[in-house]
């Protein structure tokens, strides 16, 4: 789906891998983990007889529900591409029957199956609110591209989270703010993917003002302000936000930071204290990378530097990681 693996490997939730339920044959007794062993996705693959609402009555069925503890939405569709909405409200009117639930992905989708830019979501408010324990939450998808069919959030109350991550083309400014809106005292881990404007990435740096401050999130250890085509903007108004000193990592990578970006950041507030700064996907000269290099790799913090893909030193054009 992206050239991002590193950034975004799809492989566990809450410490748990990911366990794809089988759907071919109903498996025997002792054949499936133990339900609180694996992060449980549910997958309808590619026959037709398989909506996701017998896939859940599958899953609901073989595994003890009361156990589980981490739960990743696969494609939720066959035959003709539908939203999410249908699919989320099975989950949350069983919401009930998950009381150990505290890792919630929405959803693991490559781009064989879809773009990131035509998943298709809906307003995953109703998905954090259903789980008041949850601890770790995260959502994949754009915000414009279908009526009806968009990536929405309104502020949101909870005590527990501790990750939220949204991974998006186009992350609504909308989307943005209701984040920064949100009373969550507990959360440890936010990254934002911001994306593009084509795809419906309307946040501007106005918008990440709440997170920057330091006063609304005050357990926050690690922020991700990432693949966004502002990249040069937001990293000039985190090089001076309070938030940063109370940071252990810091990432900024996936979208078209450049030199004037890298320059605002050496300017700003010292960084020394992070125990890793992440600029991978960059536009940055190598005269630029090496000043940050010699800036902060004495003093042990871990910086990544990998550049975009097929850079053209006389071509000024920049991309972001993840867009369509």
């Amino acid at each position: 789906m992206s050239d991002a693996d590193e950034i975004n490997p799809y492989e566990q939730l809450c410490g748990l891998p990911f366990f794809t339920l089988p759907l071919d044959e109903v498996p025997a007794p002792g054949a499936l983990p133990e339900p609180d062993a694996v992060a449980w996705r549910l997958d309808c693959g590619y026959d037709e007889k398989w909506t996701f609402a017998k896939v859940w009555q599958r899953f609901t069925d073989v595994v003890d529900t009361e156990r589980v503890r981490a739960l990743v939405i696969g494609p939720w569709w066959t035959g003709d591409y539908s939203g999410l909405g249908p699919a989320m409200e099975l989950i949350i009117a069983d919401a009930a029957r998950f009381p150990a639930l505290r890792g919630l992905f929405l959803a693991d989708v490559d781009g064989e199956r879809c773009e990131i830019s035509w998943l298709r979501m809906t307003d995953i408010t109703p998905a954090i609110e259903a789980f008041p324990l949850l601890e770790e939450f995260g959502a994949q998808g754009c915000g414009d591209t279908y009526e009806n069919g968009d990536l929405r959030l309104r502020p949101v109350k909870h005590g527990h989270l501790r990750a939220l991550r949204l991974e998006s083309g186009g992350l609504p400014g909308s989307v943005v703010r209701a984040v920064g809106a949100s009373e969550l005292p507990a959360l440890e881990r936010l990254e934002l993917w911001l994306g593009v404007q084509e795809y419906g990435g309307s946040a501007t740096v106005a918008d990440l003002a709440p997170f920057l401050d330091g006063g609304r999130f005050p357990r926050l250890r690690h922020l991700g302000l990432q693949n966004s085509e502002i990249q040069d903007e937001i990293v000039a108004a985190v090089a001076s936000a309070p938030v940063v000193a109370g940071l252990a990592s810091l990432t900024l990578s996936m979208g078209t930071l450049g030199d004037e970006g890298a320059e605002a950041l050496l300017a700003g507030q010292p960084l020394t204290h992070l125990e890793e700064l992440d600029l991978d996907h960059h536009f940055m000269s190598p005269a630029w990378t090496g000043r940050i290099r010699e800036a902060l790799e004495p003093h042990g913090v871990r910086v990544k530097l990998e550049p975009a893909d097929d850079i053209d030193e006389d071509d000024e054009w920049r991309y972001v990681a993840v867009s369509e």
